[in-house]
């Protein structure tokens, strides 16, 4: 194994977090401000990139923190080390509503592909990496760009996604068609591409979006129920408009009832 290994609990339900059991000088990386709570005898230390290659000099160490420049993430994540002389905890906290999805990568082929805001945690050892897109359109119209996570290893590693998260094994030759923003995560042996929705109505008025994710086994998919592009587009509509609150909030006339009381201005 070149990954430390960890036992590790999920809790709670709607907000979960995920404690991470360590034993003498193992070590779990996690992104910056992922931290929930630790033991006293656990030492933190703040590294570049993913912590995979450490001892691979300077210019392995640049690197690995640009894989992580270009997927939109921190130049740096924070190793947690157990420096005590018995088994200690760290917990890490999900970032939004939704599920912790705990991935054995020594059983899944030793790679993830995964949305590019999606790793919260894993073990010291797992490559965090970029996934490059070498179809045009998926590229353009897939919502990740060109550029997806991959997690590489044969450690633990852990993603976060929003609401419900349905886990799905397809067959070979079998397609599903996802929301490009509910699509989570998938095995290497995946085949994913990006499928136009059709029809004039559906694309202007379906409210779907214009494009669909196209997966196709074998492999195994996480889906999820609700994308936070998705959350915060509620959370923003539902914000008062500027000069006080919503009189129509929570009746059954809604933003009508905010035009007829003059809220809405033209």
């Amino acid at each position: 194994m070149n990954n430390h290994e960890i036992d590790y609990k999920v809790i709670g339900e709607e907000m979960q977090c995920v404690e991470i059991e360590l034993d003498p000088q193992e070590a779990v990386v996690a992104e910056p401000g992922a931290l929930m709570s630790m033991n006293s005898d656990i030492h933190m230390d703040t590294i570049f990139g993913d912590g995979s290659n450490q001892s691979s000099g300077l210019m392995g160490k640049l690197f690995s923190a640009g894989k992580r420049v270009l997927t939109g993430e921190n130049l740096f994540m924070t190793a947690y080390t157990n420096q005590g002389h018995t088994k200690s905890h760290v917990t890490f906290a999900s970032p939004y509503p939704g599920k912790v999805i705990p991935l054995d990568l020594s059983e899944k082929g030793g790679k993830i592909i995964c949305q590019k805001d999606a790793f919260l945690c894993a073990a010291k050892g797992v490559s965090v990496g970029i996934e490059f897109s070498k179809r045009l359109g998926r590229g353009f119209f897939g919502g990740e760009g060109f550029i997806m996570q991959k997690l590489e290893g044969d450690g633990m590693a852990f993603v976060h996604a929003g609401g419900t998260i349905v886990e799905r094994e397809l067959k070979p030759g079998e397609t599903i068609k996802v929301d490009t923003g509910c699509l989570v995560a998938f095995t290497q042996d995946v085949d994913y591409n990006i499928e136009y929705v059709g029809g004039i109505k559906n694309t202007f008025f379906g409210g779907e979006g214009v494009f669909f994710a196209s997966v196709t086994g074998p492999g195994k998919v996480w889906v999820q129920s609700l994308p936070f592009s998705r959350l915060a587009e509620r959370i923003i509509a539902s914000t008062p408009k500027m000069g006080g609150k919503r009189r129509g909030e929570g009746s059954v006339l809604g933003g009508l009832g905010d035009l007829i009381g003059g809220d809405n201005k033209f």
